[in-house]
């Protein structure tokens, strides 16, 4: 696996949101992911039109919130039903999920990266999270990935220890 530190600037993302536990995920996250993915149309502004952004915060015990979200500009309203998050700049830890591998292995393998690194998972100030290690986890997943067996970049917000 290759890591690196990137800096994403400030963004906007509107889409849906879910919250449940751990035991609820299947069908229910799928389904809002889905339900994103077909009223993607519904955003004239979307800046990265094949990106969808999986943005998930572990403030939900034993289980998170996901927005699955698009990046959009200003100019877009935000449609019936529909979500905006705002994402201020941070430094993340970035790696990549590839397409036959094992997602909860990439996760631990970023884990153990996160823990030698001199860097530790940003926990914003005033938030109660349930997830000690990476309480934020942001995906990034191209259009064209298989959803039985996906590709995507994982994003770790981070600060130095």
């Amino acid at each position: 696996m290759s890591y690196e530190i990137v800096t994403v600037p400030a963004y906007r993302a509107v889409g849906l949101k879910w919250e449940g536990t751990f035991s609820e995920i299947v069908p229910d996250l799928k389904n809002v992911i889905r339900q994103s993915e077909q009223r993607a149309g519904e955003l004239e502004y979307k800046v990265n039109p094949h990106v969808q952004l999986g943005l998930s915060y572990h403030v939900v015990e034993n289980g998170f919130a996901h927005f699955a979200v698009y990046e959009v500009s200003e100019k877009q309203e935000i449609p019936d039903g529909m979500v905006e998050v705002r994402v201020p700049e941070w430094t993340y830890g970035k790696t990549k999920h590839h397409k036959g591998k094992d997602i909860q292995k990439t996760y631990t393998d970023l884990h153990q990266w996160l823990f030698e690194s001199d860097y530790k998972a940003l926990r914003e100030p005033g938030v109660d999270y349930y997830d000690p290690y990476m309480p934020i986890k942001h995906e990034y997943y191209p259009l064209d990935r298989d959803p039985d067996d996906p590709h995507f970049d994982i994003l770790i917000p981070i600060v130095k220890k």
